[in-house]
């Protein structure tokens, strides 16, 4: 139970992060004037929220950041495909399983006593 509290922080942080960014990237080159405006003033507060929903996780900082990258990757690729239409190729796949796998690893893999 307590890893899935910490992945829906995880969820939330990765989804505040990637969708900041791509408001921040949309009002920096794909708008003008007072839009631009809005749109960066809004990645921003998504931004901030990132930050805070990634320190509430309840998990230590060092065993939350793997299972944060992997969720990142996996949030990054579902954002960039709703706003940019970009579908992901097999190295972008083929990385991102390497990239989850290793995320499991640091978050998962207890060392032995």
């Amino acid at each position: 139970m307590r890893y899935l509290i910490v992945w829906a922080f995880l969820v939330a942080a990765t989804s505040f992060e990637a969708s900041g960014d791509a408001l921040v990237r949309l009002g920096l080159f794909e708008r003008a004037g007072s839009g631009r405006i809005v749109l960066m003033a809004a990645g921003a507060v998504l931004l901030f929220l990132y930050g805070v929903m990634l320190n509430l996780a309840p998990l230590p900082f060092s065993r939350v950041v793997g299972l944060y990258i992997a969720t990142l990757f996996v949030v990054w690729q579902v954002v960039s495909f709703f706003t940019y239409r970009a579908v992901p190729t097999f190295p972008i796949l083929a990385g991102g399983a390497l990239i989850v796998a290793g995320g499991l690893l640091v978050s998962f893999w207890a060392p032995a006593a």
